[in-house]
This record gives C-alpha cells, sequence and structure tokens, in this order.
C-alpha cells in the first residue's frame, strides 16, 4: 500500500508520390546520407535532393516535403545530435520551439514533455515507427527517462494535435526518433562527472537491394540525490541494443523490420513512514523495455503503400531494500499494433493519403488483475499540391471497445509568397481515450469519457535551413476538454478545461562558412479554465539560443548554448512557485584525422541551482569528455 499512497502523491502533484523504386523514408537507409547526415539522394522529389531537415513523417504517416505541410514541425538531424553531445537526449529535444522539461531527479529520472502546454502524456512517442505508450503507466505516457541518445539518428517533433493521422494520444503533438543508420562503423566512448559512463557502438551494411544497422550501448552514472535536499547520490544504469533493416524483394516492394530493447535502472527517493516526508531511501526501479516492428513498403506506378505489425511491451518492478530483496510494487503494460497507410496520385497535384489500423492494448500491477482494450481507425486525406500552394484535408473515424466511435477532423495549408517567404496554417482536433490505469488501476473511474482538444496555429517563415538562413513566426492556441486529473484521495475524474495560446519565434542562420548560430523562443499562456490558475510546470518564456564556430586552429569546433525558462508552479493550485533559471554550456570538437575526434563540454557552467519539478534535484556544473571513431 506505501507505493500505492506514493503514485497518488505523485499523480496529485504529468505530397507528391515517392520515385519509383525508392523506399518511404519510413525506412530510411544509409546510404542516402553523407557523413554529416545530410540526405544526398532523395525519395521525394524526383532527383533533387532534399535535406533531412526539410522532410517530415509526422504530417501524414508517409514521408513527404516539410514545405508541402503547413503544419509547424522541426527536426534535429544526425549532425545536430554529434555537435550537442552526451548521452541526454533531452538536451536535443529542448532546443525546440515550444517545449519545455519536468524531471524528478539525474540522468533517467523520470522525465516529462510538454509541447505547447499540452500534457506529456498527450505526445504520442514512437522510435522507428512503433508507438511507445507504456499501457501499465497511469496516464499511458512515454518516459524520456529511459530514452537515451545512443544509436538515434534523426528527432522530428509536430507541434499541435494530429490525432488525424495518428489518432489517440496525438492530442498535443507527435515526436518521432529514428534510429542512426548510417553505412560504417562508429564508437563512442565518455566519461565525466558523478562517475558517469557512456559507451556506443553502431555499425551499418548497406548493398544495392539491402539496409541493415545495429546499435548497442550502455550507461551508467552515480547520479544525484533525487531528493534536492539530499545527500544519498541516486545512481541510474541502461543497457540497450536496437537494430533495423530492409531488403528489397523486387524494384517497388521491400520488407522493412525494427527493433529495441532497454534495461534500465535508477534508484529513487521517496516518503518513509511513519512521517510519509519527501527523505533520503534506499528504493530504485527497474524498468524493460521491447518493442519491435516487421513490415512491407510498396512504390510505383503513383501508389505508395506500407503496413506493418508492432509490439512495445513494458515492465516494472519497485524495490525497497529495508522489506527484503523482492519486489514491492510491479507492472506490466503491452501493445500490440497493426497500421496500413497509402498515397495515391489522383490527377496532376491531387493526392489521396488513407490508412487503417488497429491496437489492442493490455495491463496488470500486483494489485490490479489484466485489462485490456480494443480501439480501431480509419483516415483519408485529400491533398492539393500546386505550383504556389500546398492544401491537406481529412477525416479521421475511430472505434473503442468501450467508448464507441469518434469522429476527427483537420486541415493545413501552405502558400509561396515568393522571395522565399511562406505562409503557413493548420486546424485539427484531436482526442485521448483513457488509459485501462485511469480507467481500472488506483483511484480508477470506469465513467470517464476521452480527452479532446481543438487547436490552430498560423505563421509566416523565411528560406529554409538548406539555405543557410531560416526565420519563422508561429501563432497557436488549443482549447481542451474533459481532461482527466487524479484527486487524491478520490480518484480520477474528468475535471479539466484547459486553453493553451501563444506564439514561437525560431531562426537559423549560417552567418559565415565557419560560424552558425540559432535561436528558438517560445512565449506560452497556459491556464485552467476552470479555476484560471497556471498549468503545472509550464513555464510562460523559454529561450534557446546557441553557436557553434569551426576555428582555423585543426579544424576546432567550438559551441556554447543557452536555455532560460521563466517562473512557473509546481502544483495546479498555483501555491508552490518554480523559479526561472538560465543555463549556459560550452562545447568543443577537435578533429584527429580522418577517423577520430575529441570532444568535450561543461554544462550549467554558471553552476546555477534550479528545479523543475519542486523538491527535486538537478544538476549543477558538470564537465564530460569523449572520444568518437568512425570507419
Amino acid at each position: 500500500m506505501k507505493y500505492l499512497f506514493l503514485l497518488s502523491c505523485s499523480l496529485a502533484a504529468a505530397s507528391p508520390a515517392l520515385a519509383q523504386g525508392k523506399r518511404p523514408l519510413e525506412s530510411y537507409s544509409g546510404p542516402w546520407l553523407t557523413k554529416d547526415g545530410e540526405v544526398i539522394d532523395c525519395c521525394i522529389d524526383g532527383a533533387r535532393a532534399l535535406p533531412d531537415a526539410e522532410i517530415t513523417v509526422t504530417a501524414t504517416g508517409l514521408w513527404s516535403k516539410r514545405v508541402s505541410s503547413g503544419q509547424s514541425i522541426a527536426v534535429v538531424t544526425a549532425a545536430d545530435m554529434e555537435r550537442i553531445q552526451g548521452a541526454d537526449i533531452t538536451r536535443a529535444i529542448e532546443r525546440l520551439p515550444g517545449v519545455t522539461l519536468a524531471r524528478s531527479g539525474g540522468l533517467g529520472s523520470q522525465t516529462s514533455l510538454f509541447v505547447r502546454g499540452a500534457n506529456s502524456e498527450q505526445l504520442l512517442v514512437m522510435i522507428d515507427g512503433i508507438r511507445m505508450t507504456d499501457t501499465a503507466a497511469p496516464s499511458g505516457g512515454f518516459d524520456l527517462g529511459t530514452l537515451l541518445s545512443g544509436g538515434v539518428g534523426r528527432i522530428e517533433l509536430l507541434r499541435g494535435p494530429n490525432s488525424l493521422a495518428w489518432g489517440s494520444e496525438a492530442i498535443g503533438g507527435v515526436l518521432a526518433v529514428t534510429s542512426d543508420e548510417r553505412s560504417g562503423a562508429r564508437a563512442s566512448i565518455e566519461y565525466g562527472a558523478h562517475d558517469t559512463l557512456d559507451a556506443q557502438l553502431q555499425g551499418g551494411l548497406a548493398g544495392e537491394r539491402y539496409g541493415l544497422a545495429l546499435s548497442g550501448g550502455y550507461t551508467r552514472s552515480d547520479g544525484i540525490s533525487a531528493y534536492a535536499a539530499g545527500t544519498e547520490a541516486d545512481p541510474f544504469r541502461q543497457w540497450r541494443l536496437g537494430g533495423r533493416g530492409h531488403f528489397d524483394l523486387s524494384d517497388s516492394l521491400t520488407l522493412t523490420a525494427a527493433g529495441r530493447y532497454a534495461d534500465s535502472r535508477i534508484d529513487f527517493d521517496g516518503f518513509p513512514p511513519p512521517s510519509y516526508s519527501f527523505a533520503d531511501t534506499p528504493e530504485y526501479q527497474t524498468t524493460q523495455q521491447g518493442s519491435g516492428r516487421v513490415g512491407l513498403e510498396y512504390a510505383d506506378s503513383g501508389i505508395e503503400l506500407s503496413g506493418g505489425l508492432a509490439l512495445s511491451d513494458t515492465r516494472r518492478a519497485y524495490f525497497d531494500p529495508t522489506f527484503g530483496t523482492a519486489p514491492n510494487y510491479q507492472t506490466s503494460g503491452r501493445s500490440i499494433h497493426a497500421d496500413a497507410k497509402g498515397r495515391a496520385d489522383l490527377a496532376d497535384g491531387v493526392t489521396l493519403d488513407f490508412g487503417a489500423d488497429g491496437d489492442w492494448s493490455r495491463f496488470s500491477t500486483s494489485f490490479d488483475p489484466r485489462q485490456t482494450a480494443r480501439i480501431v481507425g480509419a483516415h483519408a486525406l485529400l491533398g492539393y499540391h500546386g505550383d504556389r500552394l500546398d492544401l491537406t484535408a481529412g477525416a479521421r473515424i475511430d472505434d473503442h471497445d468501450r467508448f464507441g466511435s469518434h469522429w476527427t477532423f483537420g486541415a493545413n495549408g501552405s502558400f509561396d509568397l515568393g522571395g522565399n517567404l511562406r505562409l503557413i496554417a493548420s486546424w485539427g482536433q484531436g482526442f485521448k481515450a483513457p488509459t485501462l490505469y485511469q480507467l481500472y488501476g488506483y483511484g480508477g473511474n470506469t465513467a470517464l469519457k476521452p480527452e479532446e482538444s481543438r487547436a490552430f496555429d498560423g505563421g509566416i517563415e523565411y528560406g529554409s535551413r538548406a539555405g543557410g538562413l531560416r526565420l519563422s513566426a508561429t501563432l497557436f492556441r488549443r482549447d481542451s476538454t474533459n481532461l482527466i486529473d487524479y484527486l487524491w484521495p478520490s480518484g480520477y475524474f474528468n475535471v479539466g478545461r484547459a486553453r493553451a495560446q501563444g506564439f514561437e519565434l525560431e531562426g537559423t542562420a549560417q552567418v559565415s562558412p565557419r560560424l552558425a548560430v540559432r535561436a528558438a523562443y517560445t512565449f506560452l499562456d497556459a491556464t485552467n479554465r476552470a479555476t484560471g490558475s497556471q498549468l503545472a510546470r509550464r513555464p510562460r518564456h523559454a529561450l534557446f539560443a546557441s553557436a557553434d564556430w569551426t576555428t582555423p586552429l585543426a579544424a576546432l569546433v567550438l559551441g556554447a548554448d543557452l536555455r532560460l525558462a521563466g517562473d512557473s508552479f509546481d502544483d495546479a493550485g498555483n501555491f508552490t512557485r518554480l523559479d526561472g533559471y538560465a543555463l549556459a554550456t560550452v562545447r568543443a570538437t577537435l578533429p584527429l584525422g580522418e577517423h577520430f575526434e575529441l570532444y568535450g563540454r561543461v554544462e550549467n557552467i554558471t553552476d546555477t541551482r534550479y528545479q523543475t519539478v519542486a523538491g527535486y534535484g538537478s544538476y549543477g556544473r558538470s564537465a564530460y569528455a569523449g572520444v568518437r571513431a568512425r570507419w
């Protein structure tokens, strides 16, 4: 019962068709990439190559040009990942506009991502096309603390609801993570503060009809105290293995497969009896995550088809050595997802994107018997793609075995004004069915209704990253109803109405052949419309800026990052304030011949003390150094 008490406390406190013979980039493969992670042969726009940052999968579910969509989409490339350095993938995600993060301790701790003020559980997270929903977690969201940067080659974030293409869970956005599939072998090892070690090994093979990439890694750290006032460090470790590949069965038909396994352990601090006040404790959690997908992809004569079957399984165990070596509490969640998507050229510039999918999930815990759920859906998107105008609109219907049928609609457009200027706009609906835990777990309520949202955004863009200069400004607003909240000790209820609105400014510039800069600023007003309170852990102001300079000295690269976050509140009642903070990082990379490079960084160089979750610790000044090798 102690773990149920702890759980309740935490809850009360989260285009045009592909050229013939080219696969959809969902099975994006090594031969199409340079060493810097940019596309050199494109499967989207005929013979014209497009940079990795200018293509998208999150818009419709099949890869297309980013400029063909009016939705807000940002990309982190393989080259970006290497410049950023380190195992902590959140350092790459926080560079994007519209996002803030909250972490309950050090590396590996529970990590939540808020996109334009949406709850972290309203973000659909996919790894190599596999939906990573944890059906045994209270709100079904994916814990980003278990995802490290090793083996990752691309991150794409769509900001705003896209249940139209992706169904339930995509009420706040879509985060698509793709494995690094570059040819050759790469290895790296990094060591730094708090006895942190990160080791990676990757390899890729590619031929005319096949491609295979494998990666493995090990990360450990003595960590910091999860309890901010504590003295006992809470360590973390993770083993992981992943891979994906493809084989061309014919010129137009390709077999694809992907898989990932991660075994993690993180110590945490809790509320020991009899006082039940937050303190240093010896408790820890283990997590085993396994996922995989097999599929077929077809592209020929103006038709693209993609289908597959995926499985995601997450098992957690909680231990308190005070009471012995056996786990005190365990959870098990599994999801099987089948999907089929397609695109057809109906006429000159007119396309039809269509698809159907089904999800069968189950969960159980030490105290809750197994429960199951089923949801199936279908969607269609009609698109027009002219010389200057792109328009897409569509509808989706989902049928849940408990909540019946639900319709979702959306539309987006892009207009080329000339002179490298582009107008974008989108409107969309989202919905999220209650999780099995919210229905049947601790505090469950079988009378819950699905969460719903309506959102629109509009903006203007200039240039592109490929052209050396890109500027954008975007206004957005989202209204959500039937939000599910946990009210201790009563349980789950539909109590929330929220509005999140604001604007984003973003810019990247290649100032000179040696100097690149980028910045992203977000103003967010996220409020509970029933109470007028600010939504928890959503600062009004967030700024990220970076600069990278390739010096004349042996191609030494120097970089600096600055992250600012404004004040926010830790709780729904706005009683506990989280002070704003500014964090600065300096980085350096030194090539040593063709195959090796040294790199290092110092994070939080001003040793700022801050919290993203009240009462939980964060890193002070920390230094790391490593070496990379590639063949």
